[in-house]
């Protein structure tokens, strides 16, 4: 997987529609995809790619995006540690909403992470993410392509 030609996707909490999306794109640009998952949530969807099934222990599928995605790899995921993580690293990296994270935000990301996740510990209730659109689908549609050579377009 020393690829630079690699797209790797967080695939637990990725929609199907994104799931789509990143193979038609990523087969045009001659990326190679990598869906990353927990045995808990294995598939036999989008057999043209690759699937690396890991333990379902919390964090499993983030250390081994880690461990295995190099610069200029893209990821897919929408875990703002896992991003942090990521950017520094030289990978590029966007949520399945479309949100492209970038190395000087992630301070300001993490810290939001940080208070949000204390206050549930202390019991206050936090709103999830609002439900998944048509337009999330078509922000990370534009955004996605834009991570690719422009040559190629």
């Amino acid at each position: 997987m020393k690829n630079t030609r690699n797209v790797l996707i967080d695939a637990d909490a990725c929609p199907n529609q994104i799931k789509k999306a990143i193979l038609e794109i990523s087969n045009f640009y001659e990326y190679k995809v990598f869906f990353i998952a927990s045995y808990s949530h294995a598939t036999d969807q989008y057999q043209s790619a690759e699937w690396i099934l890991v333990d379902s222990e919390p964090e499993s599928v983030d250390m081994y995006i880690v461990n295995h995605s190099i610069k200029g790899n893209v990821v897919i995921t929408q875990d703002h540690g896992l991003a942090s993580l990521l950017v520094s690293k030289g990978v590029k990296v966007i949520s399945p909403r479309g949100k492209r994270f970038t190395e000087e935000e992630m301070p300001t990301l993490l810290e939001s992470r940080y208070f949000s996740s204390k206050l549930r510990r202390s019991g206050y209730r936090t709103k999830g993410p609002p439900p998944f659109t048509q337009e999330d689908v078509q922000n990370f549609i534009r955004n996605f392509k834009q991570l690719f050579d422009p040559l190629k377009r």
